[in-house]
């Protein structure tokens, strides 16, 4: 792994971390996971057991390297 955890130390954090970001995701809410970007759920269509979830993802570019973070929200 390039972070030099070993992968059975790394396996439960990375797990949990996927099961909050995705219980946030069925929330409906937006998750702003730099430098990935910020995630936006488009939109949703449910099909009885299954849903599927069409997302937006939203980059910076290297045009905004002042230090501020335009996607921030004025609180954070």
């Amino acid at each position: 792994m390039r972070s030099g955890i070993k992968k059975k130390d790394a396996k439960p954090v990375v797990e949990s971390m996927l099961e909050i970001l995705g219980s946030a995701l069925a929330d409906g809410r937006e998750l702003n996971l730099q430098p990935l970007g910020k995630l936006r759920i488009n939109r949703t269509e449910d099909h009885g057991n299954y849903r599927i979830v069409v997302f937006k993802l939203r980059q910076q570019t290297g045009a905004g390297e002042d230090g501020e973070d335009p996607l921030a929200d004025a609180a954070e």
